[in-house]
């Protein structure tokens, strides 16, 4: 099923928010507690006025977050596999993955950590924003970010990159993402192709995801310390079992391809 123009997040507000997003995980530079509070706070407030402008029904059902999340996701910077090793000289493809892992589920734990940041804003929003507070969705969707980020630069080490230009590719990770598993690049056939878009069922898939990491993150909401720490813990323990449900695939997947891209190498 082609994009369709309602599933386009449109406004100040989406722009706002994307650029928070991609600025949360570029990778550019190590961000201290103070930087990542001030960009959730930033990705906060640009949802609210995101979600106002997407209408209830949009925001009830889910549809508005998962679709702003399908607009930004190509978006997200990746490193292709021989970048990635060159950020890791002498490192096996199996120590590069747990490098990779590590360094994701660290930044999982500290946007938990930052979560209570912010209860600083100002939540004036209208009653429809009571299912998804802007604060659950900030940490959801940085969450989730980061991930995608991991899930498509665990595929591109393992020699397993998906074919096309930029956007069908980052689709193909985001699917992987929601699916929690690898993607073999031999399924795409000439004929079959990469996604252009996402269908109904995948962005069903991915608000199921997305509205899963929202609860999760409520636990950010409690005592300030405490839901802190709870919310990083939980975070980082979510972010790990996804690394390793698709690094199982990634390594099945490049053995029977024979690449490199086992313990082996």
């Amino acid at each position: 099923m082609e994009h369709s123009a309602e599933h386009e997040p449109r406004g100040e507000g989406h722009s706002a928010a994307s650029e928070a997003l991609v600025h949360l995980v570029s990778g550019d530079r190590p961000l201290n507690g103070a930087d990542r509070g001030r960009l959730l706070t930033s990705l906060a407030r640009a949802l609210v006025a995101s979600a106002k402008a997407a209408g209830t029904t949009a925001v009830v059902t889910g549809r508005w977050l998962a679709d702003l999340f399908v607009d930004v996701a190509p978006r997200l910077p990746i490193r292709d596999g021989q970048t990635l090793r060159a950020h890791h000289p002498g490192r096996t493809t199996e120590e590069i993955a747990e490098a990779l892992i590590s360094g994701a589920a660290n930044a999982t734990t500290a946007v938990g950590a930052a979560g209570g940041a912010l209860a600083t804003v100002e939540f004036a929003a209208p009653p429809t924003l009571l299912s998804v507070p802007a604060q659950l969705a900030a940490e959801a969707m940085a969450v989730a970010a980061i991930e995608v980020k991991l899930v498509a630069e665990l595929h591109e080490l393992y020699g397993l990159a998906a074919p096309g230009p930029r956007v069908p590719r980052m689709l193909t990770y985001l699917q992987a993402w929601a699916d929690r598993r690898g993607v073999n690049p031999l399924e795409f056939t000439p004929r079959r192709g990469v996604p252009a878009a996402l269908g109904e069922a995948a962005r069903r898939q991915i608000r199921k995801r997305l509205a899963g990491r929202a609860g999760r993150s409520l636990l950010t909401l409690g005592p300030m310390f405490s839901g802190a720490v709870a919310g990083g813990y939980v975070n980082r323990q979510g972010t790990r079992k996804l690394a390793e449900e698709v690094r199982a695939d990634l390594r099945r997947l490049a053995a029977e391809r024979e690449l490199p891209g086992t313990a082996a190498d």
